[in-house]
């Protein structure tokens, strides 16, 4: 299985953040995509699209899988701030459990020979101690309904490949950056960017993050490599930073001078929780370190673009966004 023979690759959510970036690469490494979309979406002319609708327990994927090698799925519930749902354990089981478990199991039905499924680091945990990265082969410890959600998807997809042969390659990213970027990450430039004082100048936590181009590498990597059957992934840029530094190497690829307050974390926390914002002090101040050295070792793999290289992309796309 090998991209000269033309693999042919069904990429859930392809019109996604990471699943646009994800096509475009694909199609230029000489592979046959499809492209699934919920709803009719324009893709790369190159990219078959696939409109499936929701993903769930009950989809028919019988049509989007003829003739498809190996599958990636992007597609799920993502982790949402607040969720105001009244049952989230309850949504993100329909789409990320009983959605990709249903997808899996057509998929080994039609004779998909690989399915890659994109997980998330909350499947370990939230946070980790100072120097103390987590690897992937770490006792899970999810501590919210999406990172559950994740883990009984992990769970159920290698007991599938248990029975039915099928192999199943998981990956758990960090937060992902690049162009395009939305949320938090994307607020940050904008504070930059306009020279908004901000109170993180005194912040000695270590993080890691993904590029773009990093996670999407990998993703290719995997969708060939022998070695990654059956086996579970960890990934990122290979380039810790403390939230001060991110901010300060962003602000250079912005071309700006970062303006940061030395404000302690410890008040930073005690203020953020007294506002209620506990969660977003935590990722600003805490740690959440990643091991890659597995993914380095059996891939034979190194991150092929370096964190200010891909600053400076997600910069010039905000720039053109403006």
């Amino acid at each position: 299985m090998t991209a000269t023979t033309k693999t042919q690759v069904l990429i859930t959510g392809a019109n996604g953040f990471v699943g646009q970036a994800l096509c475009a690469t694909a199609v230029s490494s000489d592979f046959l995509i499809k492209g699934v979309v919920r709803v009719p979406q324009s893709l790369p002319a190159a990219v078959e699209t696939v409109v499936i609708g929701a993903i769930d327990g009950n989809t028919d994927w019988h049509n989007a899988l003829q003739g498809i090698n190996v599958v990636v799925h992007l597609a799920a519930r993502v982790h949402i701030m607040n969720d105001q749902s009244a049952d989230p354990l309850s949504d993100f089981r329909k789409t990320n459990v009983d959605g990709t478990l249903n997808l899996a199991k057509q998929a080994a039905l039609a004779g998909v020979q690989r399915f890659v499924f994109i997980s998330s680091i909350k499947v370990n945990g939230e946070s980790t101690p100072l120097g103390q990265p987590f690897h992937a082969d770490d006792e899970p410890m999810p501590m919210d309904a999406y990172g559950l959600s994740k883990r009984e998807a992990e769970d159920a997809l290698r007991q599938l490949a248990v029975e039915t042969g099928m192999d199943v390659v998981i990956i758990r990213p960090p937060l992902v950056y690049g162009a395009g970027v939305k949320a938090n990450f994307l607020n940050m430039m904008r504070w930059l960017d306009k020279g908004i004082p901000l109170p993180l100048g005194a912040i000695h936590n270590q993080r890691s993050l993904v590029a773009l181009d990093n996670l999407v590498d990998l993703i290719i990597t995997c969708i060939t490599q022998p070695a990654a059957a059956n086996q579970t992934f960890l990934v990122s840029d290979g380039d810790d930073m403390s939230t001060s530094q991110l901010l300060r190497r962003m602000a250079r690829a912005l071309g700006k001078s970062a303006r940061l307050l030395p404000v302690p974390a410890w008040l930073l926390q005690s203020g953020a929780s007294l506002l209620g914002k506990h969660a977003v002090a935590q990722r600003l101040c805490g740690s959440l370190q990643l091991d890659i050295s597995k993914t380095r070792q059996l891939l034979n793999w190194t991150p092929p673009v370096s964190v200010d290289e891909a600053l400076r992309k997600t910069a010039q796309a905000y720039r053109l966004s403006l």
